[in-house]
């Protein structure tokens, strides 16, 4: 079993996040999602998601094998509890690349689908 995980807020689930959960099914047979805290969203972002931590996880759980709740301190202690083959990050996520590398996985970035119309900050 090949293990892949993504992260990210998913706040109000759309056919690009669904179009970014496909692409990252293609590296592996087992996909971890990894749902951004709301408190650590408003830190990166500037605001608060519409929906709820609990909400955004239930949206998620028939596209994926696992859905967890990240980590509410900096670091990525999923990264290490579910020890994936592949991470595969969006076209437009920010992630501390040197940080995930030192885990010693493969990175992969994904392409994006109609970025102008599916954004989760344009919605």
């Amino acid at each position: 079993m090949k293990k892949v995980m993504v992260f990210g807020t998913y706040d109000i689930l759309h056919k690009g996040h669904l179009h970014f959960f496909g692409q990252a099914r293609k590296y592996g047979d087992y996909l971890i999602v990894v749902v951004a805290r709301s408190k650590n969203v408003k830190k990166i972002k500037g605001k608060l998601p519409r929906r709820d931590e609990c909400r955004r996880i239930a949206e998620i759980i028939p596209y994926a094998e696992k859905v967890v709740l990240g980590s509410s301190r900096k670091g990525y202690s999923a990264i290490k509890r579910y020890s994936p083959d592949m991470i595969c990050l969006g076209y437009d996520q920010e992630a501390d690349i040197e940080e995930l590398k030192k885990f010693n996985i493969p990175i992969k970035r994904l392409r994006p689908f109609k970025p102008h119309i599916y954004k989760s900050s344009k919605m």
